[in-house]
Formats: C-alpha cells, structure tokens, sequence
C-alpha cells in the first residue's frame, strides 16, 4: 500500500498535466506544431462565402493569447480555386487584424505566391515545418509547394510541408490536378468538418451565438469583430454570393478556425461558446 501510495502521488502532477485545460497548458501538450521554429500559414479564400471574415476575428482573438505570442504566422487573402461567385473584399478587416502580417493573393497572385514563398523558405532552412490552413481551396498551396520545390529541391515537402483542410466542398472546387499534386507532395490531412459539433475539431458554426460583446472586453479586439459583422451582413448573399444562414440569423461562423485548433492541438475545444469563454479576454 505504501509504495502504491508514493507512486499515486508521483504520478498525479503528471496526470494533472495531461488534463489540462487552460489554453498555454493545452498548447504545450500539442505535438504537431513546433512554435519555436515553425510556421503557420492561413489561407483565406473569400470567395464566396463571408464565413472567413468571422474567422479573421477569431484567428486574431486566438493569436492575442499569452500562449501564442511567439507564434510565427502569416495570412493570406484570395486564395480561391474555380468556384463562380463573388469576390468577399476583406482587405479592411485584414489590415485591421494583421497589419502588415498579410499578403493580397486576390491583388496579385504571382506575386503572393512569391512573398509566401520567401518565408517559407526561411523556415525550412532554419529546420522549422510550414503548416497551411486552407481556409478555402489549395490552389494556392499546390503553386506554393511547386515554387519551394523548384527552389528548394532537397526539402521533403511530403514531411516539412503540412496542408490541413476540413471542408469536403472546399477539395469539390479545387483545380483538379492542384488538389492532387498537394496531396502528393505535402502531408496532406483531412480533418472533420468545422461546421459540426461533435465530430473530432470543434463546431464554430452556431446561428443562436448572437452575445459576442458579451466575452470580447479588449478594444482592440471589439474593434476586428465589431468591423468582421459589420462586412459580412454587407455582403452575406448579396450580388449572387452565397448566403450563410448562420449569418443571416444573426449568428457567428468561424468554421474554417477548425483546420488551425487541429494544428495547434485543441480538438478539444467543442464549440463557440467554448471558445469565447477560453480565449475571448
């Protein structure tokens, strides 16, 4: 019994440690990304759809948390496949959330391709791992990767290079032949669908979160998310774009935030209320 008891006790810090739930200790326990030497690239389609405004908001709350502050990311703007529609201009909002930290793929494609291409390149050769969240299609990504291997062709792409992708319609309206070059040449992972509750990655679609004042006290933040509902009500469903219910209603959709818990090891987070009550302050 003795011995039982000390092991009991020299097992719980551990066990404790592997049950926690505050957002620094869950970024600790994740495996995948490595924060002091990787990167973390979001890639937003706006088209057609106004979702990736609201995910602006959320990714940039998530970033402002203690436990991401040496997180290196980048986001980029445009990165659409053949879907008809409307563009969703979000150039606003991004400079609003991100500064200088964002690169227009909708202005000038070749050329985001090349300033993406850069800090890749620095964090391969540094030893770090470029992670992609493909908020939209991976048409960008598979011209991302070609470029890297061309100029880097001892790099393994299938191991350095990760595209993370949750939407079914998303791979649909991908350029055929790039959705299979990128999942040939990265480490390509399809996780569930950021849409659903309850399916493995956390649900950040609900059309009843209607109180996000109600969490976000930051004014710089009240800002980004008061300005990604203010652009998503104009242009939700208008000029043939498509029409998020969950928006119309009034709602909150940062689905697409799914793909970037997944890579940072929060699959545990279970809905938007979840999130807002972990990281909105």
């Amino acid at each position: 019994m003795k011995y039982k008891a000390l092991l009991s006790i020299a097992i719980l810090p551990v066990f404790m440690a592997f049950n926690s739930n505050t957002p620094a200790e869950r970024f600790l326990q994740a495996e995948r990304f490595a924060i002091e030497k990787d990167l973390l690239l979001v890639q937003f389609d706006c088209k057609t759809d106004v979702d990736d405004l609201h995910t602006v908001a959320a990714f940039k709350t998530l970033m402002s948390n203690p436990a991401y502050s040496k997180l290196n990311y980048h986001a980029v703007a445009g990165t659409y496949g053949m879907q008809e529609g409307l563009y969703v201009p979000p150039n606003a909002l991004f400079q609003l959330a991100f500064g200088e930290n964002w690169t227009d793929a909708h202005a000038n494609w070749k050329g985001a391709v090349e300033t993406v291409k850069s800090l890749a390149i620095q964090t391969l050769l540094q030893g770090g791992d470029v992670w992609i969240a493909d908020a939209g299609q991976s048409d960008f990504s598979a011209e991302l990767v070609d470029a890297l291997q061309k100029d880097l062709p001892e790099i393994e792409s299938s191991k350095r290079v990760h595209v993370v992708q949750h939407a079914e319609w998303n791979e649909e309206v991908t350029t055929p032949e790039k959705l299979d070059f990128v999942k040939r040449r990265t480490d390509y992972v399809k996780i569930p669908d950021g849409n659903g509750v309850g399916n493995g990655t956390p649900g950040f679609r609900d059309p009843d979160f209607t109180h996000w004042e109600d969490y976000i006290t930051d004014p710089g933040l009240t800002e980004i998310w008061q300005l990604a509902v203010d652009l998503a009500v104009k242009y939700n469903g208008k000029e043939g774009r498509y029409t998020n219910e969950a928006i119309l209603a009034g709602g909150l959709d940062f689905s697409d935030l799914a793909e970037v818990c997944w890579i940072l090891g929060l699959e545990d987070l279970r809905d938007t209320e979840h999130f807002f009550k972990d990281y909105a302050n």
